[in-house]
């Protein structure tokens, strides 16, 4: 059933997927269960000639254990995945690793825009690198992205990644992810933004190390003292 994602190719992927599969699963049994009962029922307490229907108060305990019993069983389930959805926020959301390579993202109507540090290691100075739509990473490396709008609110998704992130204007909203293969997987913007949304679509390459070092040095001169990659 897993063939129903895009590969995943995120070293994260893996608990966002977990936690998807735990729902999955915990609310088709309870579905079948529930229908079950619910056609039971109809069938053994249909109308039959010469009765009559039981005016029943729900006031013994009996009659209760029929909602409170559900609702037990619906709270632990709940907490359950609560408890295992809490712990992959704090693996994705809560302390990001370091990052090995930083870039910002741009949306705007109706493409990506990506602006690499130049070998000075900072931004908003003249060695920057910037690029439409396409972003490339070496893999292996943890990549922060740094999401910000300049029109509407758009939203950053990788689904080989796991990623998806509401981009807002006014505000810098940091992600990561770090891939674990290379190839060339698609950023689409996940957010209706306007009658050029189904065309916002960059794509992201994910390089090997020696690939990227090579994409790397066509756009900054050799002997750079301080590269894009740290590490």
């Amino acid at each position: 059933m897993s063939n129903w994602f895009p590969e995943n190719v995120s070293t994260f992927g893996g608990d966002v997927d977990g936690i998807f599969w735990l729902i999955f699963y915990i609310t088709t049994v309870w579905f079948f269960i529930t229908e079950g009962v619910i056609v039971y029922f109809a069938f053994r307490y249909r109308r039959k000639p010469g009765e009559k229907a039981a005016y029943v108060l729900g006031d013994t305990m009996t009659q209760l254990a029929w909602v409170l019993a559900p609702l037990a069983i619906i709270v632990v389930l709940d907490v359950w995945i609560d408890i295992r959805g809490a712990e992959v926020w704090a693996k994705i959301k809560g302390q990001p690793p370091p990052a090995d390579v930083t870039v910002r993202a741009m949306g705007k109507q109706f493409n990506w825009g990506f602006t690499y540090p130049g070998p000075d290691g900072k931004f908003d100075t003249e060695d920057d690198l910037q690029i439409d739509n396409d972003l490339h990473v070496p893999v292996g490396k943890v990549i922060h992205v740094i999401l910000t709008s300049k029109d509407v609110i758009h939203s950053f998704f990788l689904p080989h990644a796991r990623l998806k992130q509401d981009v807002v204007p006014g505000r810098e909203i940091p992600a990561w992810f770090q891939i674990s293969k290379p190839g060339e997987y698609e950023i689409p913007c996940a957010e209706l933004c306007g009658f050029g949304h189904s065309g916002m679509n960059g794509k992201l390459y994910a390089h090997s190390a020696e690939d990227y070092e090579k994409w790397r040095k066509e756009r900054w001169p050799e002997g750079a003292q301080q590269t894009a990659t740290k590490g």
